[in-house]
């Protein structure tokens, strides 16, 4: 499918641009609570699913958590700090009903290809996991660290490896640490995803592996993902998106007398609000349709064209490792204050 998502508050059902009439009608929505806030610059998502809202939408019931911020950049590590403390925060939450002590088992499972950059978050958590204070004490060990690699470097199916492990190990918790896809481009390497309804690798990618959760292993299980790629095509409607506000945000300061004492060229914001009828006389009808049903035109254009090209950021090496120590760091500190 084109525009694929790992992440649930992308997926269709829970429509990406929401109006404010949608996002009351989503919260009021028998079976799936909604919530929605901003902490500085991290806009929180927190969304419920029951058994009723699973048959609804089609998403596993459970609690998805998602961390979002904009400002972030591979180039200053002091931008990571406000969404760093939601995530030890959130992961708090996330398992305070599973009444977890200091001598429950935890299992992290960092999933993912060392080898290839953007699909390597899960295996260089583990190896800075490796290297923190949860593994100094190897006499009562009750952290447990591995990174299975993938089905192509192994010949073996991740889940096999993780229920090896689980089988013999007995956690309490298993965490799984993946890189995921996202269907906007904006929140590229800007997001994280937490949710107890476990997680099937590679899926966002079009890769169908077996599940890893809960119902298979009889564990509860927590996947934490952030987006590392984006369907090739979704850049073509993302830039169709920013030329057609671009040209109405001109079309509109055009005709206002501020527009003649610019001695500058005059920057669209995303966020404004365009009048898409000044842009029905340039580009028609359909410029008035809303944003998912422009997108799905895009998807009619270009279905065939590339369906396998994904793309990732060329600082890919420097979001890896800015996030994996940020999972690594974040998951230490929790287990370590439970």
């Amino acid at each position: 499918m084109w525009g694929r998502t790992d992440l649930l508050d992308e997926s269709d059902e829970m429509v990406k641009h929401r109006t404010h009439e949608e996002k009351n009608k989503l919260t009021n929505s028998e079976g799936i609570t909604f919530d929605e806030n901003r902490e500085g610059a991290v806009l929180i998502t927190s969304i419920e699913v029951n058994e009723e809202g699973e048959k609804k939408i089609g998403k596993k019931k459970g609690k998805y958590i998602t961390l979002t911020d904009l400002t972030v950049s591979p180039d200053s590590e002091d931008s990571f700090k406000p969404i760093e403390k939601i995530f030890i925060e959130k992961l708090k939450e996330m398992h305070h009903d599973l009444n977890l002590t200091k001598d429950s088992k935890i299992l992290i499972i960092g999933l993912g290809n060392a080898t290839i950059t953007p699909d390597a978050i899960g295996p260089k958590a583990i190896e800075y996991l490796q290297s923190s204070s949860l593994t100094e004490s190897a006499e009562r060990v009750k952290v447990v660290m591995y990174a299975p690699g993938v089905t192509g470097q192994t010949g073996f199916e991740t889940s096999d490896f993780v229920e090896a492990i689980s089988n013999a190990y007995k956690p309490d918790l298993i965490i799984v640490l993946d890189a995921l896809a996202a269907r906007n481009s904006e929140r590229l390497c800007k997001t994280i995803q937490l949710t107890n309804t476990g997680i099937h690798p590679g899926s966002g990618v079009g890769n169908q592996r077996k599940e890893i959760s809960e119902e298979v292993y009889g564990v509860p299980v927590t996947a934490i993902g952030i987006p590392m790629v984006v369907d090739g095509p979704v850049l073509y409607a993302d830039a169709m998106e920013q030329v057609i506000h671009y040209i109405g945000s001109k079309v509109e300061e055009k005709g206002r007398p501020s527009s003649a004492l610019a001695v500058t060229p005059m920057v669209s914001s995303k966020k404004a609000n365009i009048d898409n009828s000044v842009l029905q006389p340039i580009f028609g009808e359909w410029v008035t349709w809303p944003t998912e049903e422009k997108r799905k035109l895009f998807e009619e254009v270009f279905v065939g064209k590339n369906p396998s090209l994904f793309v990732t950021p060329k600082e890919t090496d420097a979001w890896v490792e800015h996030y994996a120590y940020i999972l690594s760091n974040g998951i230490e500190s929790w287990i370590t204050t439970r």
